[in-house]
């Protein structure tokens, strides 16, 4: 895949990862998390893949969220790095984000994200 194509397929990746009918979904969840999955949440704790699924899909609301400043680095042929701004609208908190992507077959999963607080840009 062409890096601009993969730039795109892994904003609309990230995109889904943010969307209330995505996020309460636990079948999306095991298809987009990678079994080893972690996170180091920008409230300073950290998720596993387990975690996660049983706590997002019991999320009441889900802040509209906006990705800005969106890029890639390709960390070796199936391993890929994304970093972005986060805006959650309600809140208007903003954070840098981080994702590791891999691979897996033909279908890319998350193995690591971070999120770090920070003021607006």
């Amino acid at each position: 895949m062409k890096e601009i194509a993969l730039k795109e397929h892994l904003y609309v990746l990230e995109e889904k990862l943010l969307q209330s009918d995505v996020r309460k979904s636990v079948i999306e969840l095991e298809e987009l998390l990678a079994h080893d999955f972690v996170e180091f949440g920008s409230s300073g704790r950290v998720f596993n893949k387990e975690i996660t699924i049983g706590r997002l899909p019991n999320e009441e609301t889900v802040d509209e969220m906006t990705i800005t400043d969106f890029e890639i680095k390709l960390l070796a042929s199936h391993i890929v790095l994304t970093t972005f701004r986060l805006l959650k609208h309600a809140s208007m908190e903003y954070s840098l984000r981080s994702s590791i992507w891999k691979l897996t077959g033909e279908h890319w999963q998350m193995i690591f994200h971070q999120g770090t607080p920070t003021k607006a840009p």
